[in-house]
């Protein structure tokens, strides 16, 4: 079997070129892969195409590329939470193919099986499917880029729209722990849309918090298999940032009691 561990983030990011598309794992800062991101930051790799189910937030995340004009296109989910992120699509800088959440998880999932397309309810009877959704708006705030109507069949009486699969050129994910071989276990909620990106791109690069040594993973726990994934690196000290810090109130509902600690909801 390849031991396929690198030596650095920059290595293991190195040959991705300008113009590359990224399926990126992770949900808002959950589970995200900062060391290989920080990596194509510095490496200076521009014109991207991400596919994730958020852009970060304007400073962490994929939002430095964003931030920094690295990104050309962007196909997500959720678009909040990042206040660039808005400025960019609303000033012509960035196209961004809004898509359902469900379906974005569908297309890269499909596209690692080797499906080439689905179809679906989701987004049926709306601009999702009938097109005219603003991907691309120009500098005086004209629709430049208008997404296509989308084919629609009926089944059983009930109709579903032609939704393709998506397999970028480069997946980027994080993980719990991994082996030398690839193999992969996510954490808890990090476990949205990490296995989903591992298996649709072309070429996988995993960033695990913990490397352990073939067979010390036990098989009916491995979430993704080694065979999706062509490079891992250790990025023990990756920081986790909390993306909502909720507050508990005391029984007044008047603020925070003194030196009570507040309630945090950690990213896994």
């Amino acid at each position: 079997m390849i031991d396929k561990v690198v030596a650095s983030a920059a290595e293991a990011v190195k040959d991705i070129p300008h113009g590359a598309s990224l399926a990126v794992g992770g949900f808002g800062l959950c589970g995200i892969p900062v060391s290989l991101i920080d990596a194509l930051h510095q490496q200076g790799t521009t014109d991207l195409e991400t596919v994730s189910n958020n852009c970060g937030v304007d400073d962490w995340g994929l939002g430095i590329l964003l931030k920094d004009g690295r990104i050309r296109r962007t196909v997500s989910s959720y678009v909040g939470e990042n206040k660039e992120f808005a400025r960019q699509y609303l000033a012509g800088e960035l196209e961004v193919v809004l898509t359902p959440q469900g379906t974005l998880a569908e297309k890269l999932r499909a596209g690692g099986a080797g499906i080439p397309a689905f179809y679906t309810k989701a987004g049926v009877g709306t601009q999702v499917s009938e097109g005219g959704l603003p991907q691309k708006y120009d500098a005086d705030g004209n629709v430049a880029i208008a997404s296509a109507p989308k084919e629609v069949r009926t089944f059983n009486d009930a109709d579903y729209v032609l939704e393709e699969s998506l397999t970028p050129d480069f997946g980027l994910v994080h993980a719990w722990k991994g082996d030398r071989h690839g193999n992969l276990v996510f954490h808890a909620a990090a476990m949205n849309f990490n296995p989903l990106c591992a298996m649709a791109a072309r070429v996988t690069i995993a960033e695990v918090e913990e490397l352990v040594e073939t067979g010390e993973l036990d098989p009916e726990h491995i979430h993704t298999p080694g065979i999706f994934v062509q490079r891992v690196v250790v990025a023990p000290s990756t920081e986790k940032r909390i993306e909502k810090r909720t507050v508990a109130l005391p029984a007044t509902g008047k603020g925070t009691a003194p030196g009570a600690a507040p309630s945090q909801q950690a990213g896994a």
